[in-house]
C-alpha cells in the first residue's frame, strides 16, 4: 500500500500540530466506579490519553484530555473525566456552556527529529510523561464518527440541600473526522501517583499503551443537551477536584 506526504504547511504555524494518541486497557470496574448512573461502562475497558496543541482564541493551547469508552443512551462514546489544559481565559465559559471539564495544568509537548516527548504538570505533581520515537507512516482510517459525553450541572447556592438550580445533563458532542496523516510510535508511557490527577491510580495500566501521531481533518462537530440523569443518584459525582470530573471534596482531592 502506499502512505500519504506528510503535511506540509507554514513553518511554525500551530494549526496543524498531530495530536499524540495514546491507549491503553484497564479494570472494567475502575471505570465503572468512575461513571454516573445513567451512563455505563463500554464492552472494552479503554482509556485514551490525547496530547495537543491547537489554537484556541487564536493562541496556542496545550492540553491533555483524559478519556475512557462509555455508554449513554444506547450510544457508545467517551465519557471525559478532566481537560487539563494551559490558557485560563478558555476554563470558565467552556464549563459553564457545555459543561466541558476544563481545568488549568501545563502540558509541554514537542518533537525533535523523530522524537517525541510529552509531559503533564498540575499543582506540582507530573502525573503524565511520554516519551518515543518515530517508526514510520501508518494506515489512513477510513472517516469516523465519535461521542463525548460531558456533564452540565448547577448545585444549588443553599448547601444544607441537595437541590440544584440546574440539575445534571448530558451533553454530547458528536464530531466526525478524516486523517490527514498518521505516524506509529515507539515508546513509553508513565503515569505517576498523583492525588491532583489520580489516573494512575483510578485507571491503572492494564496492556501494553498504544500510540499515535494522528493530523486530523474535521468534517464535522455538534455540541447538544441531551437527556438528564437521576438527581439524586448524581450526587457522589457532583463533587469533583477543580473543574474535572475527578471525584473530590471542595474542589480538592478527597481527604483519606
Amino acid at each position: 500500500m502506499t502512505h500519504p506526504t506528510a503535511p506540509i504547511g507554514k513553518p511554525g504555524d500551530i494549526l496543524n500540530w498531530p495530536m499524540l494518541k495514546i491507549s491503553y486497557l484497564t479494570d472494567p470496574e475502575n471505570i465503572a466506579a468512575l461513571l454516573p448512573p445513567g451512563i455505563t461502562p463500554a464492552k472494552n475497558p479503554k482509556v485514551t490519553l490525547t496530547i495537543y496543541n491547537f489554537p484556541v482564541l487564536n493562541e496556542p493551547e496545550y492540553g491533555c484530555v483524559v478519556n475512557v469508552d462509555a455508554v449513554y443512551n444506547g450510544i457508545e462514546g467517551e465519557y471525559t473525566l478532566g481537560i487539563a489544559i494551559d490558557q485560563e481565559a478558555a476554563i470558565y465559559g467552556s464549563h459553564e456552556r457545555w459543561g466541558q471539564p476544563k481545568y488549568y495544568a501545563e502540558t509541554k509537548y514537542f518533537r525533535l527529529m523523530d522524537y517525541i516527548s510529552a509531559s503533564v504538570t498540575h499543582r506540582g505533581y507530573t502525573f503524565l510523561e511520554y516519551s518515543g520515537q518515530v517508526t514510520g507512516p501508518g494506515e489512513i482510517p477510513p472517516e469516523f464518527e465519535t461521542n463525548e459525553w460531558w456533564i452540565k450541572c448547577l448545585r444549588g447556592v443553599d448547601m444544607a440541600s441537595t437541590d440544584y438550580d440546574f440539575p445534571p445533563h448530558v451533553v454530547r458532542v458528536y464530531s466526525k473526522y478524516g486523517t490527514a496523516y498518521v505516524e506509529k510510535l515507539n515508546g513509553k508511557l508513565t503515569l505517576n501517583d498523583s492525588p491532583w490527577d489520580p489516573v494512575a491510580s483510578k485507571l491503572p495500566v492494564r496492556s501494553e499503551p498504544e500510540a499515535h501521531l494522528w493530523t486530523p481533518i474535521f468534517l464535522d462537530r455538534q455540541i447538544t443537551l441531551e437527556g438528564p440523569l437521576d438527581p439524586q443518584g448524581f450526587q457522589p459525582f457532583a463533587d469533583t477536584i477543580g473543574g474535572s470530573r475527578w471525584p473530590g471534596e471542595f474542589g480538592a482531592p478527597k481527604k483519606g
